[in-house]
């Protein structure tokens, strides 16, 4: 496969190598590849929590008032969409 990089992701990879990063281009575009993945399994992971939210009739009962309670129920939809991958 051949993949053409703009002047400026050139010089991105190259700084990457150069500061010891990466071995060689190829490693540097396989860890950007591995991160998009990570990023949409993520994406997924949270798309199917909030599915499952939806259609749950208790989530319409839930304030958040505080930094605290937000970072609670993000963490709950991670896990349940987690866990939800995981039994597919």
């Amino acid at each position: 496969m051949e993949i053409d990089l703009t002047p400026e992701q050139h010089s991105f990879v190259h700084l990457g190598i150069e500061e010891g990063r990466f071995k060689d281009s190829a490693e540097a575009v396989k860890h950007a590849l591995d991160q998009w993945v990570e990023r949409e399994r993520s994406r997924l992971e949270l798309l199917a929590a909030i599915d499952a939210g939806d259609a749950s009739p208790e989530q319409d009962d839930i304030v958040l008032d505080s930094d605290e309670d937000v970072a609670e129920f993000i963490k709950g939809i991670e896990q349940r969409g987690r866990a939800r991958l995981a039994a597919r």
